[in-house]
């Protein structure tokens, strides 16, 4: 079978180059065409669990209670807040942020209703309440009756009376909000039962029409933001003004990515021609490499638009992965190239281009396969993005090799045969160096490998998940700048919402009731709003409130007790005749009601809406104990029912996430090993072989986990996938280097001259595409997303230690197992 393919290849492929090339070309062209459907996406829809079953409740909660996107303007005017120069500048700035297209309103502190200050019941008050806008407003009592309100404080202006945030809401597509609704309510029941031929295809129809409105709604957002930010810009001069909030997070996101790809492309562009050009001093050794870079990450490109599937923050990096990997691919065969030229230098051009392929394509595919497998291993993973990323690589990797195999001796056999450097047939320094101490102090590495291995056992014990959102950034940046300003001063940054079902317990049901009420009036319609509002559920709302607002990490809390206690404040420390509650809940203008009421209550679904935010940057913040607490303490001491109560936010979304990295880093690194160590036992048919190339690796990644415990760096949706990739990609340099070990030692039969050669030689390759490999990843650090640096600087550390262990430790297990 070999030969055949062998045959095959030189007669097809070798023989007949200009053919190959030109299918070459117009496979290139037609990928190309795609390349600009290739798109990015980071909505939270990206950064999701798989079937995460709190993220139903989520969506249902926030489809009960309308709940629209919005973004915060923090303002910290250089003048008093209260002045007539800061007002005016709020009021103009709300006015200007009305005007956009897709501003559905805006709440500042101009608009909110000021109740004590009229004075009277709050019935009264809902009829004729007034704002700081108002000619005949004591602003030494308005400023006094903010600070104090259970409504506004530390959610429009913050408790020193400094900051003011101006909450922008976006109009709402009811057509994308339709399909939304139907996507999730098809999806639920196809992950709790399953799905009719008939729905598959309303699903796949349904998704195909989500995909362009999301397409639509995130240009929308995107010419939002940059129209905020452009009237920021007018009133930059007015004192300090941030952005802060979801739509801006995600905007802001695809911009990073969109950098970050420029950067990184770029930069490992860039550093790969000088790599190139120090390690073979040739042009055509820095143009080939070059061209199978560029056709690669094209065709992927392509192939990716040509499916519609979108680049997440995660999977942003395959371009810098697929450069990285390609360009060691392509240094492996320069280098066996030139070997054989030397070593055989009567070969002609074909003969020359044919070995190189032969002797490589095995080693280079199992390297290929195993740098799958560690890709291919976060698949296992809950969390989408991480998965999305595995594919990718997965077929990056394929489309790599492939690339390097039919475009690169394509071309080299169409070119006149030239003699190497003369550089060439001097030794590496570095490599002879770490044969010599292999030799020489081969048991002191041992020592020291079983050292690291203890030390490193200590370390991952100390690993943890817990991440602020707000440090996933540099301090330099607005995302940082606003939510930590957020956090710090108007109320806490991530959201978290406690659903109570206030029905009677055993009372008829509503529509019961409201035939028996509507009798004992006479047949005149009785709302169910009229006798809603009773002391038991107001007392049990109160109850929870305050039990939350006493909990360290929670910032603002809003519900149907601040209202109440709005309205207590106006009978003078008297308790609020919660009768009356219907009366104004009715009364009231639906503007008033939409701020004061509606978000808090659902009368029709018969429960209560508490909503806080928690103050995510807190150092000692432990999401997973916070929600468990709440949720025991709300069912133990507050004996609601677990049926009665819904925990749900995007707190609870990321904390799931967060709680899964430990599963999928465990799963990512059993799948990895596992499959490794069969792919080693298949290629090398040997148990022994497979466990002296295993060990070095498995040992690299648990120092880079352990390293990560000691210096208290968290795991996160980027940080678990450095341990199977590095694994996947480190392996490549044990493949190799056994590779050649055993067929020189077939040759020679010592293994100390054996050693020497290889170090001489492969050794040469791996710590080429090792440097290439770690300088590459070490782009990445110029990222504005943190994760994404600890990426890059992380798997660069792991390489050094990988190349080092390929290098020094894997030889010396050679030489102690001896088995050839």
């Amino acid at each position: 079978m070999r030969n055949r393919l062998a045959n095959f290849y030189n007669s097809v492929i070798l023989g007949m180059p200009r053919i190959t090339l030109l299918v070459l070309a117009c496979v290139f062209v037609f990928f190309s065409f795609y390349v600009k459907d290739f798109h990015l996406d980071a909505s939270t829809d990206s950064l999701l669990l798989q079937n995460d079953k709190d993220l139903r409740k989520f969506r249902e909660v926030n489809d009960r209670y309308k709940t629209q996107d919005y973004v915060f303007v923090t303002f910290t005017p250089n003048a008093d807040l209260f002045s007539d120069g800061s007002l005016n500048t709020i009021k103009e700035m709300r006015d200007d942020f009305r005007k956009l297209d897709t501003v559905d309103h805006v709440l500042t502190l101009v608009d909110v209703p000021l109740v004590k200050i009229v004075g009277g019941s709050l019935v009264d008050v809902a009829k004729n309440y007034k704002t700081l806008l108002d000619k005949d407003i004591d602003r030494a009592k308005a400023k006094q009756e903010l600070l104090s309100s259970p409504l506004f404080v530390e959610q429009v202006i913050s408790k020193d009376g400094k900051t003011t945030a101006l909450i922008i809401y976006f109009r709402q597509d009811k057509e994308f909000e339709k399909l939304k609704n139907e996507r999730n309510r098809l999806e639920i029941k196809r992950i709790e039962k399953s799905l009719t031929g008939e729905e598959e295809q309303e699903l796949h129809e349904i998704n195909s029409q989500y995909e362009v409105k999301k397409e639509l709604n995130n240009a929308k957002n995107h010419k939002v933001i940059k129209d905020i930010r452009a009237i920021m810009k007018k009133y930059r001069d007015k004192g300090q003004l941030y952005v802060g909030g979801v739509p801006m997070i995600v905007d802001d996101m695809i911009s990073y990515i969109k950098n970050d790809l420029v950067i990184f492309g770029a930069g490992i562009f860039g550093f790969m021609v000088v790599m190139l050009w120090i390690i073979f001093r040739q042009v055509r050794w820095i143009v080939l490499p070059l061209l199978n870079c560029i056709y690669s990450v094209t065709l992927m490109m392509g192939l990716l638009g040509l499916i519609g599937w979108k680049v997440t923050v995660i999977s942003s990096n395959f371009i810098s992965l697929m450069l990285i990997v390609t360009m060691s691919m392509n240094v492996h065969l320069i280098v066996r190239y030139r070997q054989l030229m030397r070593d055989e230098p009567f070969l002609n051009q074909r003969q020359l281009v044919f070995d190189t392929a032969r002797k490589m394509v095995w080693p280079c595919l199992y390297t290929a396969l195993t740098t799958m497998m560690g890709f291919g291993s976060l698949v296992v993973s809950d969390i989408k993005p991480v998965i999305d990323f595995g594919w990718m690589m997965t077929l990056g990797l394929a489309v790599a090799f492939l690339v390097s195999f039919l475009l690169f001796p394509s071309i080299l056999v169409l070119l006149k045969k030239t003699p190497g450097n003369s550089t060439e047939k001097d030794e590496v320094p570095f490599t002879a160096f770490l044969a010599r101490l292999t030799e020489r102090h081969g048991n002191k590495i041992i020592v020291v490998a079983l050292v690291l291995a203890l030390v490193t056992g200590y370390g991952i014990t100390k690993l943890k998940v817990e991440n602020s959102f707000v440090n996933y950034f540099s301090e330099n940046t607005e995302i940082y700048k606003g939510l930590k300003l957020i956090d710090d001063k108007l109320g806490g940054t991530a959201s978290l919402d406690i659903i109570l079902k206030l029905d009677d317990g055993g009372a008829p049901h509503a529509a019961e009731k409201d035939d028996e009420l509507n009798d004992m009036f006479g047949g005149i319609e009785v709302d169910k709003a009229d006798y809603w509002f009773t002391p038991e559920k107001i007392n049990l709302i109160e109850e929870v409130h305050d039990y939350l607002a006493s909990l360290p990490a929670v910032g603002k809390v809003l519900s149907l007790a601040s209202t109440i206690r709005v309205a207590e404040s106006l009978t003078k420390g008297g308790k609020f005749d919660t009768f009356l509650l219907g009366v104004i809940y009715k009364q009231m203008p639906k503007e008033l009601r939409d701020q004061m009421i509606t978000p808090y209550v659902n009368i029709d679904n018969d429960e209560a809406r508490i909503n806080l935010r928690v103050k995510d940057s807190r150092k000692d913040l432990r999401r997973k104990e916070l929600l468990e607490k709440i949720h025991h303490d709300l069912v133990q001491k507050f004996h609601i029912p677990e049926d009665k109560l819904e925990i749900t936010g995007l707190l609870v979304l990321y904390n799931n996430m967060l709680q899964s990295l430990f599963k999928s880093q465990i799963l990512t690194l059993g799948v990895v090993m596992i499959g490794i160590a069969f792919m080693l036992l298949v290629l090398f048919q040997s148990f022994s072989l497979a466990i002296i190339g295993i060990i070095p690796n498995i040992l690299s990644a648990a120092i880079i986990l352990g390293l990560m415990g000691l210096l208290n760096i968290p795991l996160d949706m980027m940080t678990i996938t450095i341990a199977s990739i590095s694994i996947g990609i480190a392996v490549d340099n044990a493949i190799h280097y056994i590779y050649r070990f055993r067929e020189e030692y077939s040759r020679n039969g010592d293994y100390l001259l054996t050693l020497q050669y290889c170090h001489a030689n492969i050794g040469r390759a791996v710590f080429y595409t090792a440097i290439t490999i770690i300088v590459g990843f070490s782009i990445l650090v110029m990222s504005n997303f943190i994760p994404t640096i600890y990426f890059g600087m992380l798997t660069a550390v792991v390489m050094v230690i990988a190349l080092f262990a390929a290098l020094t430790l894997l030889p010396k297990l050679i030489l102690l197992w001896k088995p050839f």
